[in-house]
């Protein structure tokens, strides 16, 4: 049984699963060409690298995708470099935008000059709603499920009938996916897809060091954490020494501030705690991970991933 097919505006992916935008450094060419030649959509975070860099890994994602892939570029509104990173990739032709932490009439203007579709990421339908009315090709739900920065404390499950009942554009099922059966059912509310995290960092392709992925395959459910990040929202991450330093209220010191977010606490660097983890040093540095990333138990090739999702979405339906 093959799954529906979802169409956000030319893209028809051979099966309706987006590779969620991961920064900082999860998520680069390697992984998001990986996803997309396995019939997926890849997708780079531009988030933590410099404009220059996110040109680079979109020349190369493109040079190692066949003609049928789908590459996109996720850029947060809540960083200062959004404007600059969004033109850029919309210079460099990529599929699709993606956007979270905000939103702005402005992205969607630029997307339509440009002929490309951009979506939001988004957590309530009345969000939903006005990224519909501002132009937004399609929009991921994300739930309180989710790995990294959230923005609800619902379950996905709960706010996607909403959103679904709310818009008539695509909408695509995010947090707390692991399974094919996770898909099915996501489907069967009424979702056109689904965008997966967690699952594609354990993956052979993805580009975090091997100590970053090592972690989430030894992590339980009771390693998980919620940390109040300097954006201003809750993060769930897996717990290390970092997690216990921020745990207090007590400010970190901080070697130097790169003025990355338009809004910051400075309580401590999140930028430079993400970057120590994507360096390899996880138990100093903030390792964002799903609720669900204690059913991770190895590390597998992006396509054997996507062939077992659609083997157990088969068995479900």
């Amino acid at each position: 049984m093959n799954f529906p097919q979802l169409k956000i505006g030319h893209m028809m992916p051979k099966v309706p699963i987006m590779q969620g935008g991961m920064g900082v450094g999860i998520s680069l060419s390697k992984l998001a060409s990986a996803v997309a030649n396995a019939g997926g959509i890849g997708i780079i975070s531009g988030t933590g690298i410099s404009t220059d860099e996110m040109r680079s890994h979109i020349r190369k994602a493109k040079s190692l995708i066949n003609d049928a892939g789908y590459i996109g570029v996720n850029v947060l509104f809540a960083m200062n470099d959004f404007a600059e990173k969004m033109k850029a990739a919309l210079e460099e032709k990529v599929d699709f935008i993606i956007s979270g932490a905000g939103i702005s009439r402005d992205m969607y203007a630029w997307g339509r000059q440009a002929g490309i579709p951009v979506i939001s990421i988004v957590s309530s339908a009345k969000l939903a709603k006005i990224s519909e009315r501002l132009g937004a090709a399609a929009v991921v739900v994300e739930g309180f499920e989710a790995g990294g920065h959230l923005g609800t404390d619902r379950p996905m499950f709960d706010i996607l009938p909403e959103i679904v009942e709310a818009v008539s554009i695509p909408v695509i099922a995010a947090g707390g996916i692991m399974t094919g059966s996770d898909i099915a059912k996501a489907l069967a509310m009424g979702a056109s897809g689904v965008q997966m995290g967690t699952r594609f960092v354990a993956s052979e392709e993805c580009d975090a060091p091997l100590a970053f992925k090592q972690k989430y395959v030894d992590a339980d459910k009771e390693d998980l954490v919620l940390v109040k990040t300097t954006v201003g929202l809750q993060g769930r991450m897996i717990k290390n020494n970092f997690s216990k330093l921020i745990s207090g209220p007590d400010k970190l010191k901080i070697a130097k501030c790169i003025d990355c977010l338009k809004n910051c606490s400075y309580r401590f660097c999140t930028m430079d705690s993400l970057l120590v983890s994507m360096n390899g040093d996880v138990e100093n540095g903030l390792v964002f991970a799903g609720a669900r990333v204690g059913e991770i138990k190895d590390i597998l090739p992006v396509q054997t991933i996507i062939d077992k999702l659609t083997l157990e979405y088969t068995q479900a339906i």
